[in-house]
């Protein structure tokens, strides 16, 4: 499976956020847009990662960023994951693995000695014309905002 790089055109997707609406790559045309890659909605890392980017969303959105975090969870998981944490951003409930597998972020984990397939934690920033033009594979769950900015 191919990870993206930057320089790399997104690819284009339609899936549904925690409120069952379809969200395209598209909708965000002429705009930048940060993807995020979570594991598991709720679970420790990716409660701190997410609460991180609510917590500094208007710097982001000052910078021109919008924001959409992705898993493999249900819609349910998704909103509740975000209503109990009030995220200012949509969260895709990629439970077929669309964006997953498209960005590359699937494959072998470790985890307490464990080996296992499972989503990578990355970001990527997409340009106004759908380009990547960073790729954040170190994420740091409590200051992700600052790497992005």
């Amino acid at each position: 499976m191919k990870t993206l790089k930057e320089g790399d055109k997104a690819p284009n997707f339609s899936a549904k956020d925690q409120d069952g609406n379809t969200v395209s790559l598209s909708d965000f045309e002429g705009k930048k847009l940060v993807v995020f890659f979570y594991p598991k909605a709720s679970t420790p890392g990716c409660t701190a990662e997410a609460c991180n980017l609510r917590d500094h969303y208007s710097e982001l959105q000052q910078a021109g960023y919008e924001l959409l975090g992705v898993s493999a969870d249900s819609e349910k998981r998704q909103a509740n994951f975000k209503n109990k944490y009030e995220f200012p951003f949509a969260l895709i409930a990629d439970e077929d693995r669309q964006l997953i597998d498209g960005f590359g972020v699937w494959g072998p984990k470790k985890f307490m000695g464990r080996e296992y397939d499972g989503i990578h934690r990355k970001t990527f920033i997409i340009d106004e014309k759908g380009v990547i033009t960073t790729v954040i594979d170190k994420v740091k769950t409590k200051d992700h905002a600052a790497q992005i900015l």
